[in-house]
């Protein structure tokens, strides 16, 4: 992967001692730790900032996680696997990792986001966490990657084999849009294709008489939780 970032500020060593991870190309790290506020503030590249390595991350955490369940839950369903997935990897989750690791002390903002607290704010922290998940994947693939989300997200997998695993994105949404609006969210079918033995439904989720998230599946519990995954990434980014 090409970028094109300033020279490496200070403090990226601290930062991949307390990871865990030392990178070949610190690059990759740098990027990884630019918000697209500072980005345009320094008129980078229109490709700078993290926001490509975060939309990576994101897929490459859930599979990680998705390969420790595997692996550590074999007895049980896609549906329950889903709802164990969703427990530990959310917003909140990969915030307080973030936490942890005190990345939002590495994070590049531009004046206006720093004063504004943006190292505390859970979206731009879960999405610095997902793009330094990217980066590590870039710069030392899959094991490496494995080996780090691992054993950051080992309390959080143990925490949630107590809790049972019963948290989901739509049970979520719901209390967020609860408390948000005293409402509740609306699921409709806006899709159905295939024959009967290999069905795709479409669903979208509207909240407040916006459609707030759409998803697909080969059912529609399937599809209505990745509907609710959408909307909730939309809503806890404006509420975090």
């Amino acid at each position: 992967m090409k970028t094109a970032v300033p020279a490496a500020h200070a403090g990226l060593e601290e930062l991949q001692e307390r990871i865990g991870y030392r990178f070949r190309s610190p690059a990759l790290l740098q990027l990884a730790m630019m918000h697209k506020s500072y980005a345009n503030e320094q008129q980078l590249a229109d490709l700078c900032g993290n926001e490509r390595l975060e939309f990576l991350g994101d897929a490459v955490i859930e599979l990680v996680i998705s390969h420790i369940l595997m692996e550590h839950a074999q007895d049980s369903s896609e549906g329950h696997l889903s709802k164990m997935r969703a427990a530990i990897v959310n917003t909140d989750s990969l915030a307080a990792i973030s936490g942890t690791y005190a990345l939002g002390d590495f994070l590049l903002l531009s004046r206006g986001e720093q004063e504004n607290r943006g190292r505390e704010k859970k979206s731009i922290l879960a999405n610095a966490y997902e793009a330094l998940a990217a980066a590590v994947y870039f710069d030392g693939g899959y094991d490496a990657v494995f080996r780090m989300v691992s054993s950051h997200f080992k309390p959080l997998i143990d925490e949630a084999a107590r809790r049972g695993y019963s948290r989901d994105y739509k049970s979520r949404l719901q209390e967020l849009v609860q408390k948000a609006y005293n409402d509740t969210p609306v699921y409709e079918t806006i899709s159905e294709q295939g024959p009967d033995h290999y069905k795709s439904f479409g669903v979208q989720v509207i909240i407040n008489n916006h459609i707030c998230g759409t998803g697909y599946g080969s059912n529609k519990k399937a599809a209505e939780q990745q509907a609710a995954r959408q909307a909730l990434k939309q809503m806890e980014g404006a509420y975090g």
